[in-house]
């Protein structure tokens, strides 16, 4: 799946700490800008892999190590891990991912975009209600249970990308959150794949990953950024 990498290690300050990150930059030399956030794992090579997929369609995309450095393939640990997680920094991390992404010279626009995996599909959303930068949101099978989102305050429109037979989130629980952000004039198009489990889009997980489905999805994740971002 992955191409040689294209892209660079690089760091930002986010509350007084350092946070590393991955860039990756298209070959244009400029494009749109889009925050790429972590399954539960961390910052592995899988979503270095989006974020190089992203650039080659001609996008900026950064990936912020939320983890500081910790990543697992153990899912207990990856639990351990994500439920550790302080989400008033986690958020705070991806408000300070925007303003990063938003200095490199090669990003247009004054608005970027947002996509995350499971638990980064839940921070997605709550880094688009903390922080009008952003302009499109997409999350990906998003799960986190200590993650609570001020819809109100969103201003990006959102797609989301869910699976029919995720044991993870109950079908009420997408009609839900899509009834939510509908409620509070947000624009929201929700797509739930049939036939597939949560995390078919991770080609790292041959358990689950579904490459007609994957591929389906990422092109409609391009044509959502693409319409939002130019």
């Amino acid at each position: 799946m992955s191409a040689a990498r294209g892209g660079s290690a690089i760091s930002f300050e986010s509350g007084g700490q350092t946070i590393d990150a991955y860039l990756a930059e298209p070959a244009s030399g400029q494009g749109p800008g889009v925050v790429v956030v972590q399954e539960w794992w961390g910052l592995v090579d899988a979503i270095r892999d989006v974020c190089d997929r992203l650039a080659r369609e001609g996008f900026v995309a950064l990936a912020p190590d939320l983890y500081r450095g910790e990543r697992t393939t153990d899912p207990d640990e990856a639990g351990r891990l994500m439920m550790d997680l302080e989400i008033p920094r986690a958020v705070g991390d991806l408000e300070a991912a925007a303003e990063a992404l938003l200095r490199q010279s090669s990003v247009t626009g004054p608005k970027i975009g947002c996509i995350g995996f499971c638990m980064g599909g839940q921070l997605a959303l709550a880094a688009g209600c903390a922080d009008d930068r952003y302009r499109a949101i997409i999350d990906c099978y998003g799960i986190h249970p200590n993650v609570e989102l001020d819809v109100e305050k969103l201003e990006a429109s959102v797609f989301g990308v869910f699976a029919e037979n995720d044991e993870f989130i109950p079908h009420e629980n997408v009609r839900a959150l899509e009834t939510k952000l509908r409620d509070a004039g947000v624009q929201v198009e929700f797509k739930t794949f049939l036939g597939v489990q949560h995390a078919f889009m991770n080609h790292a997980r041959p358990d689950v990953y579904d490459a007609a489905a994957a591929d389906e999805a990422w092109n409609d994740t391009l044509s959502f950024l693409r319409a939002e971002l130019g």
